[in-house]
């Protein structure tokens, strides 16, 4: 009927490890560009193609006036100049706009989805990141895709096309001058690559660090006060200033590359221009006659080659300034892929109207499969019936799923097999919100937020200050100082013991009448016993004519419940003691 494995609690760790370079390179060649981007790249490399007609009126220009002297062409060469010219500056910030915006765009849209998943990740999820490392992925890590969409991806295009088009028109006048630039230009790709490939991995090194300590900041801000408490003030500066010097050292390491990569082409480019001047001047001079196809290039011709020269390796120059954003970017992309994709979801969906039942209601399990990703199985083909109304206590050691049984319940999880319904409505997204409205959850930790207790006890809800105090009696809180009218009380509960803190989230229970479903996860854990029993009183006071479930390791406590559910046993679905009904 029942099978069971134990098997170690879930753990928020980091966002899944990194993938292997080849998988990413596929996912990096699958991205597809947004149409928009495209069009900014196209019109932004008509704009470095308008070089050409300026060139060669400026070379024109200068092999006219070398010739005939001062003529009144040079008027029509100069303002033919100047137009091509405005065009060519419209034509660029029109196209570096539209990608900018592009990239904006595509950015929002990958936010969204990221968040979106993480909204649908389920506190299960063992690949779940820490709040500070997905906070510093969605906010500062994001932006560096918006150089990398609206410059990498133009310079691309303008790679592409531009040194094609230049070694086309340079090969009309000299195949000499072609070859060199031919035998110069493929030498760059192959070091950029090389260095890119380091760039990659130091980029993603240094992102990963990043996440590093945001997370460990935002974690000791949270647990300031304990900081304070213990004297751990300095201790805690020191691993923060360690964090800080790795991050800075991988900075410089990623910019030592970026700084290597722009060398290197700076090298080859110059090397290149500088022999087809070479060649240019001797050609001119007299010395070398070969090379333009039997002919002699005029002026005018070997002028506008060289001014071609350093416009063939313009894109390549231009692609080693954003080779580092590139690096970055995909780097950026692949962490909120990696935050988009999870193991596990909630159930959820629906609309939360009429949520609200007029009495308890039921809860039955069939046939229930779940597993961690990667691990056995943690309940198999596990059935169980809870009447409407019943007050029921899981029992079992730690790692057998006690826990997990109440995510189930509560939708926090899907199982993998089986079925779940609540008030016989089945528990699936069209139905999760009007259900989940049903249900309220009292853990062993319940987060206490910095403000007064009133706001921590109603949550926004509209709930008077007359109907405050009696439920914060009714939980017996009136004793505890702050608690009653508008006193503060600090983040995570800071001045409250863990009692007080349990009994604040009874009181948020109280709250509301329209939960009939109470799932409490071992809520007398780490309680003295005197204190325990107050907050079972509680507890089961709040929870008559409620269907109650609580997780528990206490004997005591299970004993005072209709019935007993072992885990651990096969004999699990049975009464273990006797309807308290008979009392």
């Amino acid at each position: 009927m029942t099978s069971v494995t134990p098997q170690a609690e879930p753990a928020s760790g980091p966002v899944g490890g990194p993938a292997g370079k080849a998988g990413k390179k596929r996912r990096a060649r699958g991205r597809a560009i947004p149409p928009e981007l495209k069009r900014g790249a196209r019109i932004q490399a008509a704009a470095a193609v308008l070089w050409l007609p300026q060139a060669a009126l400026l070379a024109y220009g200068v092999g006219l006036l070398a010739d005939t002297g001062f003529d009144a062409t040079l008027y029509y060469l100069a303002a033919g100049l100047f137009l091509i010219g405005c065009l060519r500056s419209l034509l660029d910030e029109r196209g570096a706009a539209m990608a900018y915006d592009a990239a904006r765009a595509e950015l929002t849209r990958m936010r969204e989805k990221a968040v979106f998943a993480l909204s649908r990740r389920s506190p299960l999820d063992r690949s779940r990141p820490a709040s500070g490392e997905a906070a510093s992925m969605l906010a500062e890590q994001a932006e560096m895709i918006v150089p990398y969409l609206s410059r990498f991806a133009p310079v691309r295009f303008r790679v592409m096309l531009l040194p094609l088009v230049i070694l086309a028109v340079v090969l009309w006048f000299s195949w000499v001058s072609a070859l060199i630039l031919f035998i110069a230009a493929p030498l760059i790709p192959i070091f950029m690559a090389l260095i890119g490939w380091r760039a990659q991995a130091a980029s993603e090194k240094q992102l990963v660090a990043l996440g590093d300590m945001n997370g460990f900041l935002l974690d000791r801000l949270r647990g300031l006060a304990t900081i304070r408490s213990f004297h751990a003030v300095d201790m805690t500066a020191l691993r923060l200033r360690a964090n800080a010097e790795t991050l800075r050292a991988k900075t410089m390491n990623v910019l030592r590359i970026a700084f290597l990569s722009s060398a290197v082409l700076e090298l080859f480019s110059a090397l290149g221009v500088a022999m087809v001047a070479v060649y240019i001047g001797f050609h001119l001079l007299g010395p070398l006659n070969f090379g333009a196809w039997g002919d002699k290039l005029t002026l005018a011709e070997g002028l506008f080659i060289l001014l071609l020269s350093p416009a063939f390796f313009e894109p390549l120059r231009d692609l080693s300034a954003v080779w580092h954003d590139k690096a970055s970017g995909e780097a950026a992309i692949d962490a909120l892929e990696e935050l988009s994709r999870h193991d596990m979801s909630i159930i959820d969906g629906g609309s939360a109207e009429n949520g609200g039942g007029h009495q308890a209601p039921s809860i039955v399990l069939r046939d229930v499969d779940f597993a961690y990703a990667g691990g056995a199985n943690i309940l198999t083909r596990f059935d169980l019936d809870i009447e409407a109304g019943e007050h029921v206590a899981v029992l079992a050691p730690s790692g057998y799923g006690k826990s997990t049984l109440l995510a189930l319940i509560a939708g926090l999880a899907a199982p993998q097999k089986g079925k779940i319904e609540i008030g016989g409505v089945s528990l699936e997204d069209e139905t999760a919100a009007a259900l989940r409205k049903r249900m309220r959850w009292v853990g062993q930790k319940p987060h206490i937020f910095a403000g007064s207790a009133r706001h921590n006890i109603t949550l926004g809800r509209p709930v008077d200050a007359e109907q405050t105090r009696s439920i914060v009696g009714q939980v017996e809180l009136s004793h505890v100082i702050g608690v009653t009218g508008n006193g503060l009380i600090g983040e995570n509960g800071a001045g409250l013991s863990g009692g007080e803190a349990l009994r604040l989230a009874l009181a948020r229970i109280a709250v509301d009448d329209q939960a009939d479903i109470i799932l409490a996860d071992e809520p007398t854990a780490h309680l003295d016993h005197e204190t325990a029993r107050r907050i079972a009183d509680s507890l089961l006071d709040l929870a008559k004519g409620k269907t109650l479930i609580i997780s528990t390791h206490d004997e005591m406590l299970a004993r005072r419940l209709d019935r007993i559910v072992r885990l651990d046993d096969m004999r699990g679905n049975e009464p273990y003691w006797p309807k308290r009904a008979a009392e």
